[in-house]
């Protein structure tokens, strides 16, 4: 059976407002209206008829749904339902418009064509390395990457030069088809254009319609001071280009900082190990340490200080990322035991061994006590 169109019902343009509508509609219900003619059969059915089209286009979601599907929307809304058009369902194709968009990623009725967007190029990563000095200072560098970029040829538009795109036979430009399920309506993505509403008429030779192609691609990247082992850069838009003039991703660069040969890093503090000789130890004394700064750092030795003790030097180690200041520099000390003697070295320290009472190495003195205890000696 022939559906008449609702715009034609109630004698007004597809292009008509809210107003307009709602005006014409009350004219032809006051018109038709069964008190008005006696109970006319045709007249009413003209009322029901004018009725139903006014329940479609005084919502805009029903009048969205009706000017992109006709009457095929109305239809499919209600199979299974009771009847009565849109009547009685107020709401219903917001809800399932609602439904769709959260399965789907956007609304099955929608009234602005179903294309879908443009999708972005890849997002990219690069491993870059560098030393715990420049991870201190920071730097310039450059890298070269091999990446997806826009065609030259069509610049980027997949189309060879000359001719343009047309729209998609099988989706009609929506980006999408439609299937029935049951009493449900799913939308899903053009298997033609695949979501973007268009073909191309003629792709071009050098990127066969991909509006991309691979190229190497010189790049300049800014390594600030203070970086550490995992950071990450990201330079947005030097990803990967999108097909056919879709924007670009973004290219992340991982950072990762090679061990020094002295110093540790945890954070902004740094650690290094520093031999100190006995003597140095047991009298005290100062000591130079080179900084990542490229200063030298004297750090002074208490006397008697341990093996494994540390000593901490503020402000000398990393600079604080995106920051102000510097952390600490800390130094442990490592008491050195002379392996090579002279004769006269051994000689006084002979004469000092001679002089001992235990009192100078308490800790000793005291672990070899605990022995002679257990001992029972």
């Amino acid at each position: 059976m022939t559906e008449t169109d609702y715009y034609s019902l109630l004698e007004v343009e597809r292009t008509a407002d809210g107003a307009t509508i709602k005006s014409a509609y009350r004219k032809l219900a006051m018109k038709y209206h069964p008190d008005r003619t006696g109970g006319c059969t045709d007249s009413e059915a003209k009322f029901k008829a004018v009725s139903e089209a006014y329940e479609c286009l005084k919502d805009p979601q029903k009048r969205a749904a009706y000017d992109r599907y006709g009457h095929a929307a109305y239809t499919n809304a209600q199979n299974g339902g009771g009847g009565g058009g849109f009547r009685g369902q107020a709401g219903g194709f917001s809800d399932l418009g609602d439904i769709f968009e959260t399965i789907f990623g956007q609304s099955g009725f929608g009234g602005a064509g179903g294309r879908q967007q443009q999708r972005r190029g890849a997002d990219l990563r690069y491993d870059l390395e560098i030393s715990l000095d420049e991870a201190y200072h920071g730097k310039q560098t450059q890298i070269e990457i091999e990446v997806s970029a826009a065609c030259d040829s069509c610049d980027g538009s997949g189309a060879q030069p000359g001719t343009g795109v047309k729209t998609c036979a099988t989706c009609h430009g929506h980006g999408q088809v439609r299937a029935q399920q049951g009493f449900f309506v799913v939308e899903r993505t053009c298997p033609s254009c695949h979501g973007a509403g268009q073909v191309i008429e003629s792709p071009c030779r050098s990127c066969r319609g991909e509006g991309r192609v691979d190229k190497p691609k010189s790049l300049s990247v800014t390594i600030p001071a203070g970086v550490d082992e995992g950071t990450r850069i990201r330079l947005s838009g030097e990803g990967e280009a999108g097909a056919r003039g879709a924007p670009a991703g973004d290219l992340y660069i991982f950072l990762h900082v090679k061990r020094h040969a002295i110093f540790e890093r945890d954070g902004t503090t740094l650690f290094c190990r520093a031999p100190v000789s006995f003597t140095t130890a047991a009298l005290g004394g100062i000591i130079e340490v080179p900084g990542l700064d490229g200063s030298r750092h004297e750090i002074k030795i208490p006397v008697g200080i341990q093996s494994g003790k540390q000593i901490r030097q503020r402000g000398a180690g990393m600079p604080v990322l995106n920051g102000r200041g510097h952390g600490d520099l800390v130094i442990q000390v490592d008491v050195e035991t002379p392996t090579r003697l002279t004769a006269k070295q051994r000689e006084l320290l002979e004469a000092f061994r001679e002089t001992e009472t235990g009192e100078e190495c308490p800790q000793s003195t005291g672990f070899f006590s605990k022995l002679k205890d257990m001992w029972g000696d």
